[in-house]
């Protein structure tokens, strides 16, 4: 069975003393939800301050992004190397990423080998925009977007995939279960193509885009998904406790 994993990436939100006052008021009460990995993504400037206040505990640690190269005239840019002394997971490939930063399939290609080169493990996001989604090229986008993201990539260790719709990330118009997880069983498909299907089962698959307390049951529920990629409700202690508490009753009751 594939051990669920809620992640909560914060973006650019929290100062270093708000980031500190929210982890010390859920990491107690997260500690004791068994059942459950659980990965903080804070800003790169609180990396640091986080790590020591999870420091023992089960919480993992995430960043928001790396740069491919692993050093040079590049202001501004971490490497993997320097996320890879204080985290364990890295998130790439981020819709706000692409669409923001101009980030492409071969630039987060590029990322992808260069996390797993110095050990990291990724959170790739893939997904649609509405207008590809209400155009019936779901399925066309999201496996172009896997294939091209692990091109040359031999089976990754630790790999999660975030499935996220870019219409519903941040409006509050949220996927429904069965929505996702049709989708993520099409992206399970596309792994099986490509590594195999025992790798494909074994491989943990978030649905993220306007998760909440109220409805992480609904997804939870759900053959193919694996657990969640929160934002807004990650910055919220008790809505993100409640999350990895309904993630963990659902996988008992699967």
């Amino acid at each position: 069975m594939r051990t669920p994993i809620i992640a909560g990436n914060w973006k650019m939100n929290k100062t270093i003393s708000e980031g500190t006052v929210l982890v010390m008021r859920m990491r107690g009460r997260l500690e004791v939800i068994n059942g459950v990995e659980k990965v903080l993504c804070p800003p790169f400037v609180a990396l640091e301050t986080i790590r020591q206040l999870i420091r023992g505990l089960s919480m993992k640690l995430g960043a928001q992004n790396t740069y491919f190269e692993e050093s040079g005239a590049y202001t501004g840019e971490i490497s993997p190397s320097m996320v890879a002394e204080v985290c364990e997971y890295v998130i790439l490939g981020h819709s706000e990423r692409r669409q923001y930063f101009g980030e492409t399939d071969e630039v987060v290609n590029r990322k992808v080998k260069a996390a797993l080169k110095v050990g990291l493990k990724l959170i790739l996001c893939v997904g649609e925009t509405l207008e590809e989604n209400e155009a019936g090229r779901t399925v066309e986008v999201v496996t172009r977007q896997v294939g091209a993201a692990l091109d040359g990539v031999e089976s990754p260790k630790g790999l999660v995939i975030a499935y996220e719709p870019i219409w519903a990330i941040g409006t509050g118009r949220a996927s429904s279960g069965e929505q996702a997880n049709a989708t993520m069983g099409v992206i399970r498909r596309t792994l099986a193509e490509i590594y195999g299907d025992e790798y494909a089962q074994a491989t943990r698959i978030q649905y993220g885009g306007s998760v909440t307390s109220s409805n992480i049951t609904e997804f939870m529920q759900q053959e193919e998904i694996d657990g969640a990629l929160v934002g807004g409700a990650s910055l919220r202690a008790d809505d993100f406790i409640s999350i990895v508490e309904q993630a963990a009753a659902s996988k008992r009751k699967k």
